[in-house]
């Protein structure tokens, strides 16, 4: 089978990169002729397609107007892109070409393409963008689904960016690729979560074409301990949608400590109100997993909407207690009592009682985290992920 993969990013940046490479490795693994299309960046992995990216484009930096003009042009619709899948297409004939997070440096603008060089198409949602131009789903860092897919002016009267500019620049793209019909053109929408899915299909699109394959883990190469060094972690971004300004408030009442792992827009405001809490910056590797086989329980805070987390997948592989924010697509992966405890978003008092249940308890913490390794193993493992996303390729090839 020859096929084209996507992401605008080709190097590890975050979980929808790590899943990325997951099907990347195991579609060559298959002796699959595997084409890379992404965008140019000196972090880059090694790819023989790579003369054929895209130029780097970074929206964050300082640009002149004429600049800015510009780049608000191929955010919307990037025709460097579009003659480079077109070149791909007639070069290397792919069959089918599955996408990931492609908005915004490669645009939609290439599935046009796609479909009309006769490759089939199916894209991951990997966050909420089709249904919501700010696609974390954030007015103003509140929870908010209130464009459904359709409405997307509510950006803009919400001004959901907390930039006036930014937020018609998303709505105007939103519109852009809705009135084309550019996301309506694809074969499969896969969502690694039924909470996703179902605002997906509320939104108007087929229920036939959106079908749900969980985010997968590599258990064989996390091996759990099933002991612990006493402590609560939490390891991610430090922004505020993450719920750090609740887990850093709820410390001060839990019986154990609190460790942090991760870098963020947060983290200097959070060490000099929180001297008592352990802030490690970013680890990744044997020292991750170090500090989570350390950890009693890992804490994931959420206040926005999670879709398949791999933050609880690894932890629950490594066979931890999960204590997660009853939001998105967290509950699909935290079976309360279970495998671990939920909480009401935001709410201190709740997560206090939840981690101290289990720093009280350090048996009954092994007791879930025993259970939550036998669920990533029995429903979580990349073999299940793989074998579903293959069912999809080929019921979409048939």
């Amino acid at each position: 089978m020859k096929i084209l993969i996507a992401n605008k990013y080709f190097y590890p940046k975050g979980g929808a990169e790590t899943v990325f490479f997951q099907e990347r490795s195991w579609l060559l693994q298959q002796g699959h002729c595997v084409i890379d299309f992404s965008m140019q960046h000196p972090s880059n992995k090694q790819s023989d397609y790579s003369n054929l990216f895209v130029d780097n484009v970074d929206y964050n930096n300082d640009m002149n107007l004429f600049s800015r003009i510009k780049a608000a042009s191929s955010f919307i619709h990037n025709s460097s892109a579009v003659k480079k899948v077109d070149t791909i297409c007639r070069q290397y004939q792919p069959q089918i070409a599955h996408l990931h997070n492609i908005y915004h440096q490669l645009t939609p603008s290439i599935i046009h393409t796609l479909k009309d060089n006769g490759v089939k198409v199916v894209l991951t949602a990997h966050d909420g963008k089709i249904i919501c131009p700010n696609y974390v789903m954030l007015n103003n860092g509140k929870p908010c689904i209130a464009c459904k897919g359709q409405y997307f002016w509510y950006s803009c009267l919400n001004n959901c960016k907390a930039s006036l500019g930014q937020s018609i620049l998303l709505t105007v793209e939103s519109l852009f690729h809705r009135i084309r019909n550019s996301y309506g053109l694809l074969d499969r929408i896969i969502s690694p979560s039924k909470f996703l899915a179902k605002l997906i299909i509320e939104s108007g699109y087929p229920a036939e074409k959106v079908v749900i394959v969980n985010n997968g883990i590599d258990v064989d190469d996390l091996t759990p301990t099933f002991s612990d060094r006493g402590y609560a972690l939490y390891y991610g971004r430090l922004s505020k949608e993450k719920g750090l300004m609740t887990l850093c408030a709820a410390s001060k009442k839990m019986k154990i400590p609190l460790r942090v792992v991760g870098t963020g827009p947060l983290r200097q405001e959070l060490m000099e109100e929180y001297p008592d809490i352990r802030f490690d910056g970013f680890l990744s590797g044997k020292p991750l997993k170090d500090a989570i086989n350390g950890a009693r329980c890992v804490v994931v805070p959420s206040e926005w909407y999670e879709n398949c987390s791999m933050v609880v997948l690894e932890a629950m592989a490594l066979g931890k207690a999960v204590v997660g924010a009853r939001i998105g697509g967290i509950p699909e992966q935290v079976l309360d009592g279970d495998t671990g405890y939920l909480f009401t978003p935001g709410s201190v008092n709740e997560l206090v009682e939840k981690v101290n249940t289990l720093a009280h308890d350090p048996n009954h913490a092994r007791h879930l985290g025993i259970q939550a390794r036998a669920r990533a193993v029995d429903v979580y493992s990349l073999e299940k992920h793989f074998t579903a996303i293959d069912q999809v390729f080929q019921e979409v090839l048939a």
